[in-house]
Order: C-alpha cells, then structure tokens, then sequence
C-alpha cells in the first residue's frame, strides 16, 4: 500500500496543477475583464469562486460545510483560518459570499496565469520584509475603508512542521479588525492537510470539512485587547481540529 502512495500522491500533486492551469485557462478571458477596472472587484470575486470550486470539484474533492453563522450581505469582515494547504485559497473563496481580499505571499505571483490574476486581485506581502508587511497592512486598510472584507492567514504561512496542528498566530488581522472595528469570522479547515499537503508523497481526494465559526466582534475593542482576541480565536480552531473524527 505504501508503495502505491508513492506513486499515486505525486500523479495527484501533478494533476491538481494540471487542473488549476485548465480552469484558469478556460476562465481566464472573463477573470481578466473582471479586473480591468478597480471598481469590478465584486464581479471578479464571483468569478472566482467559479474557479475554486471547479478546481476543487476537479481533483475530486467536495466540500462540507457547517455553519454556526450565516454572513451578512454587504457587511465586512476579517476571515481567518488555520493554514495548511494550497487547496486553503480555493477553499476559502468556495466558503463565503462575501467579497473578500487575501493578504497572501508573493511567491504564488510568480506561477503561469493565476500567478497574473493572483498579482493583480491580492495583496502581497514578503513577510521577511518589514517594508513589505507595513505596505500591505496600508492596503488591506484600503480594501476594508472600499467597504470590502479582508482574509489573512494568521499563522502567517504553513508551518514547517507537518506535524503541528497550529502555529502561533501573528497580530495583523487582529490589529486591522480592531482599528477598523469589523468582526473576525473565524474557520477551521479540517482535511487540506490530507488532501494536498505541502509534502511530495502524501495527499489525495476526498472531503473538504469547514467549519464556519460565530463571530468574534471587535466593538469597542482597543489595540491593547489584540491579544486576547488572537487568543480566543487560535482557541476556537485549535479545539476544533483536536475534535476527533467522526
């Protein structure tokens, strides 16, 4: 069995490429109108989560989803989620309605076509950059002050060790809801590690489990309470994946 794995996950790692190249190919002339003008955005947004779910449903996965919460229409938030995964983007644009802007690394810009659309729709940062981070974090003000939703990773990229079922969270998502005073819409993305992990020989179709947090509103809050309110949100998702599978 082992011996099949090796040969499956990379013909799956390989095809999960080939996919996302098809689906942005055939898409590509719409993605690309729908980011013509600034002002387009939402309609790229729909666009978009066209794409993830095709890609999604197209390396045989499918998603289940259970709410604790139903998003307003037109109301902003700040969506967070653990990392683990490439499949994490697709996910997360597949999950919610709400046009939202990812704040994500820059390497991804550098892959053929999505890297095109990634560049122009994203805000990217080096995290290795303070310069870089300062910038983004003037963007993503920019994008929540235009009425729209922010998404970051909070982990601030997928740890290193597959083993770690959570990273530490960094403070900019926190920072930003509170000094914009928006909720932070937490969720857990149970199965992108098993189904495309960041590693050669592991990975495969299947389900894809979100579970869609309640909210953690941020009225009132100052920066001092950035803190707690990373904590309680890390918690909620920590807790969440220790759940045992059912």
């Amino acid at each position: 069995m082992k011996f099949l794995r090796y040969i499956f996950a990379p013909l799956y790692r390989a095809w999960f490429y080939v996919v996302i190249f098809i689906v942005t190919v055939i898409l590509f002339p719409v993605l690309f109108i729908s980011i013509l003008k600034h002002s387009w955005y939402p309609f790229f947004f729909k666009v978009a989560r066209i794409w993830s779910g095709a890609i999604i449903f197209g390396i045989g996965c499918y998603p289940i989803i259970k709410r604790e919460i139903k998003y307003k229409k037109g109301e902003s938030y700040m969506f967070v989620a653990n990392h683990t995964s490439m499949t994490d983007i697709m996910l997360m644009f597949y999950a919610t309605k709400n046009p939202f802007v990812f704040v994500g690394k820059k390497e991804l810009a550098k892959f053929p076509l999505f890297g095109y659309i990634y560049k122009r729709t994203c805000i990217l940062v080096d995290r290795s950059n303070t310069k870089s981070r300062v910038e983004a974090f003037r963007r993503a003000e920019k994008r929540l002050s235009e009425g729209l939703s922010v998404c970051i990773f909070p982990e601030g990229g997928v740890p290193d060790d597959l083993d770690l079922i959570l990273d530490g969270f960094k403070d900019g998502a926190f920072r930003l809801a509170i000094e914009h005073q928006i909720p932070i819409a937490p969720m857990t993305f149970h199965d992108n590690k098993k189904r495309f992990p960041y590693a050669l020989f592991k990975g495969g179709p299947g389900q894809m489990r979100v579970k869609v947090h309640h909210l953690f509103p941020t009225q009132g809050m100052t920066l001092e309470d950035r803190k707690v309110l990373k904590n309680n949100t890390r918690e909620v998702i920590l807790q969440e994946l220790l759940k045992p599978t059912v």
